[in-house]
């Protein structure tokens, strides 16, 4: 049985539910395997779909026509994040949800009546924040906005991101004369030239965008330049690190899950794979690894939640869950023998998300570096 939060309450659990009836039925893996040509990742009326379910509206709040059913909103995308994890399901989840989540709290009227197409899932969002270089803190952004006829003009390059070919929007972190600063910029904006990049997984899309003298007016600003913009790339960055997290462990429970009943159907020398000593051990340190995987992120989603302790606790679980996840996936691909090295298996195409997930917003080993800042050491 899959690990899930025991603290579930009635509707949370039901959501749950209906999401991952809506995965299975919807999209199951070989639908997955189908969409990997297509150049979005998956089809528009899909993503509208699951927009219906509320998958694009938890982070929005409740006055913008959002809402979320436990009232804890990063809680309950976990659920969705997870189950999206298990079935290995494309689609520009999560930025959307981090910048609407932004645009929620620290947006204009005017960029937050965009809100209604992201609910909609009609409007997608994506977050151009990673640079040549791999740095994920906010203090190390390079891009340039500098001050131009009452606007600005961005200037730089972004890597890794997600959905950024997809959007009708991105979100642009950049260093303006008063500090780090974001802008609201649509992606047809002249300057901006956005080129898909080749990724390890194969169902969601990321993509390179290079700014050339991108002229944006002062109406392009979300929130304030210094220390307000930094608290929000701060929260997207920790917002980030959590649904990733949920999002591997969803995948990782799910391929401990075929592995054992793959080994229980696999005999060797007459028995099942399963009914060896040795295996029995395996199988009992991925089990703990899954368990702890789930705990790592409920912990880092409730601290988040309650705005207490989240910077260390989104580290743990990225330290934890990036490299444990990826170890078990490796480690079922040794038990499922020659089959599990085949194209034709699922199991390489959970450990390609697990993979890329694990690099992004900073390595497990990065946030151990972290942790041990924040620890004093």
């Amino acid at each position: 049985m899959a690990p899930v939060r025991v603290d579930l309450s009635d509707d949370q659990e039901f959501f749950r539910e209906t999401a991952r009836r809506f995965v299975e039925a919807e999209i199951p893996v070989s639908v997955v395997r189908e969409w990997h040509e297509h150049p979005d990742g998956c089809p528009q009326g899909w993503w509208q779909s699951a927009a219906e379910l509320g998958w694009t509206s938890l982070l929005v709040p409740e006055s913008l026509g959002g809402g979320s059913i436990s009232g804890c909103p990063i809680v309950d995308l976990t659920i969705v994040a997870d189950e999206m994890g298990r079935g290995l399901v494309p689609g520009p989840f999560m930025p959307t949800n981090v910048v609407a989540d932004t645009l929620g709290r620290s947006g204009t009227p005017q960029q937050q009546a965009l809100l209604e197409g992201v609910m909609a899932g009609e409007v997608v969002l994506a977050w151009a924040f990673c640079e040549p270089g791999g740095d994920w803190t906010a203090g190390h952004v390079v891009a340039e906005a500098s001050s131009s006829n009452g606007g600005y003009v961005l200037t730089g390059t972004k890597t890794a991101v997600e959905a950024g070919a997809q959007a009708h929007h991105l979100l642009v972190s950049a260093q303006a004369p008063d500090g780090l600063a974001q802008f609201l910029v649509p992606s047809d904006a002249p300057g901006m030239t956005i080129t898909p990049q080749e990724s390890l997984d194969l169902g969601r899309r990321f993509a390179e965008v290079r700014l050339d003298g991108v002229a944006v007016g002062p109406e392009a600003l979300v929130g304030s330049p210094g220390a307000a913009a930094e608290a929000d790339v701060e929260r997207q960055i920790l917002a980030m690190l959590v649904l990733q997290c949920a999002d591997n462990a969803g995948a990782a429970a799910r391929v401990l899950e075929f592995t054992v009943e793959y080994a229980f159907d696999r005999y060797s020398f007459g028995r099942p794979l399963a009914s060896y000593q040795a295996l029995k051990h395996r199988f009992a340190n991925m089990k703990l690894w899954s368990e702890a995987s789930q705990a790592a992120v409920d912990g880092a989603a409730d601290a988040l939640a309650a705005g207490q302790d989240e910077v260390r606790m989104a580290s743990v679980a990225k330290s934890y869950v990036g490299d444990h996840s990826v170890e078990l996936m490796q480690d079922c691909v040794q038990i499922h023998g020659g089959i599990g090295v085949t194209y034709e298996h699922d199991l390489h195409l959970y450990l390609r998300r697990a993979t890329v997930n694990r690099g992004l917003f900073g390595t497990p080993g990065d946030h151990r570096v972290m942790l041990s800042k924040i620890n004093g050491y």
